[in-house]
């Protein structure tokens, strides 16, 4: 049995002889698209196939990012959070070869996998078995999106200290059960959040956004985006990783409030007189 990826977002899709039929449903989703080529599908064998560098950027002694270059489907950075209980493997590689694993294996292995959406589930099911079926934590608001069943599935909701330090924050908008890791003894000590895109960098390092869709410029209301800046109350960071390898900081905290009130302001129509 041959183990299959969409193309455009790098899910896996259950192990079958052939690739699956129809096109992806994460895909065909507003939030995400179809290629005007149409679906595609692809093999792990494919992929490893394919020439490519591997970064492997420390971002701090217990964060390091890993990316494949040039990128597959939406191409993510992914981040293995390293504690003394264990590493956390975040929005995992839409990959799967000896030559990643064994990097990973370098810096400790894995202990528990998430993603901060359905978009960013990847190989994950791979990447579990290949690490002694390690707990794969999925968000029960978005178990749907799920396509390659699994016992080592694990769902969680709220939030749920995965590792002493370590919590997985339900924050919603993007998706239901979009969600991001907290690092307690990040940045020193001062607090590291991996946002996936459920808050996203952008061009100026001092902003961030909130979107229910990237690439088709879908707009959160300001209900959503305050929501999603009260769930983060009481959780100190000073810096933000996100999904495109950014890093936002010092007082990253502060410059996610600051975002949230700007959009807010902007989609409430506070500004309109400047348009």
């Amino acid at each position: 049995m041959t183990v299959w990826s969409c193309a455009t977002c790098g899910v896996e899709h259950p192990d079958t002889d052939q690739p699956p039929a129809g096109t992806c449903v994460i895909c065909a989703d507003e939030r995400q698209y179809v290629p005007r080529s149409g679906q595609r599908w692809i093999s792990q064998a494919e992929l490893s196939a394919q020439p490519y560098e591997l970064e492997v950027r420390e971002i701090e002694p217990s964060i390091h990012g890993l990316h494949r270059e040039p990128e597959v489907a939406i191409g993510q950075w992914s981040y293995l959070v390293r504690t003394e209980a264990g590493n956390l493997l975040w929005d995992p590689p839409n990959h799967l070869d000896e030559r990643t694993a064994d990097r990973v294996r370098e810096l400790g292995g894995v202990t528990a996998i998430a993603a901060s959406h359905p978009h960013m589930f990847g190989a994950q099911v791979s990447w579990s078995h290949l690490f002694g079926s390690v707990p794969v934590w999925v968000n029960a608001a978005d178990r749907r999106w799920v396509q390659r069943a699994d016992p080592v599935i694990t769902q969680w909701s709220g939030n749920a200290e995965i590792l002493p330090g370590l919590t997985l924050l339900q924050l919603g908008g993007h998706f239901p059960g979009s969600a991001a890791a907290h690092w307690q003894h990040g940045a020193g000590g001062e607090g590291a959040l991996l946002s996936g895109d459920t808050i996203a960098g952008v061009a100026d390092p001092d902003w961030v956004t909130f979107l229910r869709s990237y690439p088709n410029r879908i707009p959160l209301s300001a209900a959503v985006v305050g929501r999603i800046v009260d769930r983060l109350a009481g959780y100190r960071f000073e810096t933000l990783l996100d999904l495109g390898g950014r890093v936002i900081g010092p007082q990253a905290d502060r410059k996610v409030a600051k975002s949230g009130e700007r959009y807010i302001g902007w989609v409430r129509g506070d500004f309109d007189g400047n348009t």
